[in-house]
């Protein structure tokens, strides 16, 4: 019962995702051959209310429900950032899914989708598996 906040705002985001053809196969095939500006649009948007939440975030010092600080941490930039990007939208580009909205594709009636998640479930753990040789 804690946690049905989170299940609700989740379904919630995951019916904005479908109604706003975020997660449409064919919207993200237009994104990777630049034929449409939608998906475009659709990320450089979530990137400007991002930007603009972390500024007020920082400015008002707003705490978490619970009364907690929000730290953000800087992130070191390192080859392996560009190597997991590429390899990431290669996967997104192949599939036609980004792994946020997989849970709402199933649910929307595509069970083929649990192979994608499936195989981001399995490459997970394979990084899990190797993150140590890996270039950090």
């Amino acid at each position: 019962m804690k946690n049905l906040k989170f299940l609700i705002a989740g379904t919630i985001f995951g019916i904005i995702l479908i109604r706003g053809e975020v997660i449409s196969w064919f919207r993200i095939q237009e994104m990777f051959r630049f034929q449409a500006f939608h998906m475009y649009g659709t990320i450089c948007s979530a990137i400007a209310v991002a930007m603009i939440s972390i500024m007020i975030i920082k400015k008002y010092n707003i705490k978490t429900f619970s009364g907690e600080e929000i730290k953000i941490a800087d992130k070191e930039f390192t080859k392996g950032n560009v190597i997991g990007g590429l390899m990431f939208g290669l996967g997104w580009a192949m599939t036609g899914a980004c792994p946020g909205p997989l849970y709402a594709l199933i649910g929307s009636g595509l069970p083929i989708i649990i192979v994608v998640l499936l195989s981001a479930v399995l490459g997970t753990y394979c990084y899990g598996c190797l993150k140590d040789k890996l270039p950090h």
